[in-house]
């Protein structure tokens, strides 16, 4: 969504790269370009002229002038002002003390209300509530239904007494006040602690949908009212917001379609216009594109800092506990790693959902975006579909795999020979740097004395050399017999002729003993001893 926002934002701070000092010229061009930066963006004017008038009073004082790097520093203030019009803290749904917690949903026809009510529902569960969703739009065709369904798919069951309208050209019946008044004491007596009404909207602002907003509200005297608001309208989304805050007095605003490739500052601008905070984002089309809305997070999305914690996040509610706890226990047995391994992590990734936008949260995404665009999620399908191609025996042992064996594997999962190479490839680098990690050697190519690094100690290399000398010094390690009792001899007679008898290296050297020298039995004869 802020793509374009973000690309201006980081090519304006790496001209500040690299200077121990920054000049007013420099802050002034600075503030020039966030300016064009967030109006190119649809941010609010009167919000760009507050944030703009604040980086440049920060910027200009002590607090980048006796920095050890100005540069930084701007980027600090500027991250802190985007969290400020951003809404500053977290802001979570404030639970009901006693009865059921009533969230009604208000917003635009055409907003996502009824699909975000089913997401919400999901999330709330996933949280260990026990939310109802209340089919109130009887207006919109097909609504209550579209809820149903969406309910089906979040695991959330619906209220809806009322089928309400089929088709554009019926008039509404029933009244969604009762509905919802219904609905919320139907929650009270089976015990559902959260209740989520979905209401009706409008293609535009109108008396009548204010007013039954406003009797919706007075009836059910809602916990939380969340303003649902389309990311991608523009400019209008400022004034839309205004206009339901008058009207309903909502308390906080939820972003939906944040996935979209529109500009999408104006969304920016509703925290700080209407004095309300953003609680949820919208970002895709499944019921769990949803996520909480942090208002530091989403800035440093903007600056491509990355959002690492939500990844944690993420982790933290798909990944199987046991699962890792498994290959916790590879990695300290030191077992080989297998195919049936790499399925498994891999089914652990995709329930984390799209790879894709995992990968836009990591820090400095931006310089990779277009490698990102291009990315294919069905290469993950086809990765899967080789391994599953694969005999349990070949998924363990993948150094049987030859010629022929490859060959049906690509028959059986619709791919070139040459594409079950390259995973073969790859999954053989993979396993040598797995086993490195579980060595504690750390991943090849990278110095030692990283702190935080596997096997990177700070003495890393010179512990390596030493091993390698020792082994040297210690002998051949041929897996003849013969050869190796030959080459130890040979090592032997070399290092008497470096210290002879009175040298200053020592006393005299005697001649080894074959005992000495670890040689199966009856290689004394060998030697001629």
């Amino acid at each position: 969504m802020f793509n374009s926002l973000s690309d201006r934002l980081t090519a304006t701070f790496k001209n500040l790269k690299g200077k121990g000092r920054l000049s007013e010229a420099d802050v002034d061009a600075t503030v020039r370009e966030i300016r064009r930066a967030l109006l190119d963006a649809d941010v609010a004017v009167p919000v760009v002229r507050e944030f703009t008038a604040a980086v440049k009073q920060r910027a200009l004082g002590a607090e980048v002038s006796e920095a050890l790097n100005p540069g930084q520093q701007v980027v600090k203030i500027v991250n802190e002002e985007l969290q400020g019009i951003l809404g500053g803290q977290t802001r979570r749904i404030r639970m009901a003390k006693t009865g059921p917690t009533v969230i009604m949903l208000a917003g635009l026809q055409g907003a996502g209300k009824t699909t975000l009510a089913g997401k919400l529902g999901k999330w709330l569960k996933g949280q260990g509530h026990r939310p109802l969703l209340v089919a109130s739009d009887l207006q919109r065709p097909n609504a209550v239904t579209q809820l149903k369904v969406v309910g089906e798919r979040a695991g959330v069951p619906v209220f809806a007494p009322h089928p309400g309208t089929t088709s554009e050209f019926d008039d509404p019946t029933g009244d969604p006040v009762q509905v919802a008044r219904d609905g919320v004491a139907q929650a009270r007596a089976r015990l559902h602690d959260v209740v989520i009404v979905d209401t009706a909207g409008r293609l535009g602002i109108d008396e009548a949908l204010m007013a039954q907003a406003r009797d919706i509200r007075d009836a059910v005297q809602p916990d939380e009212v969340l303003f649902v608001i389309d990311a991608m309208i523009g400019q209008d989304a400022v004034n839309t917001a205004q206009a339901f805050n008058e009207g309903v007095d909502f308390t906080g605003v939820v972003l939906s379609k944040l996935d979209g490739d529109a500009r999408g500052g104006a969304a920016l601008s509703v925290a700080s216009v209407t004095g309300k905070p953003i609680m949820f984002a919208s970002t895709g089309e499944n019921v769990d594109d949803f996520e909480q809305f942090h208002p530091d997070r989403m800035a440093s999305r903007i600056l491509d800092m990355g959002d690492v914690l939500t990844l944690i996040e993420q982790a933290e509610q798909q990944w199987d506990r046991a699962e890792a706890e498994k290959m916790a226990r590879k990695f300290t047995d030191q077992e080989d790693f297998t195919f049936e391994d790499f399925l498994a992590q891999m089914q652990q990734l995709r329930k984390m959902g799209s790879m894709k936008k995992m990968l836009m949260m990591m820090p400095g995404a931006a310089g990779m975006r277009e490698q990102l665009e291009n990315f294919d999620e069905r290469e993950i399908d086809r990765v899967e579909a080789i391994v599953r191609s694969m005999t349990p025996h070949e998924r363990v042992a993948p150094r049987i795999i030859n010629g022929s064996r490859r060959a049906r594997i690509a028959r059986g999962s619709g791919v070139t020979v040459s594409e079950v190479n390259q995973l073969m490839e790859r999954f053989a680098q993979a396993q040598k740097m797995m086993k490195r990690l579980a060595q504690g050697k750390g991943v090849p190519g990278m110095p030692a004395g990283i702190p935080g690094m596997p096997g990177a100690s700070g003495g890393g290399a010179k512990k390596g050399k030493g091993k390698a000398a020792a082994k040297k010094k210690g002998g051949s390690r041929s897996g003849n017999p013969a050869k190796r009792a030959q080459e130890n001899a040979a090592l032997e007679q070399q290092r008497k002729q470096k210290a002879p008898v009175g040298s200053s290296f020592g006393a005299a050297q005697q001649e080894p003993d074959p005992a000495d020298l670890n040689l199966p039995k009856g290689f004394e004869k060998f030697l001629g001893k």
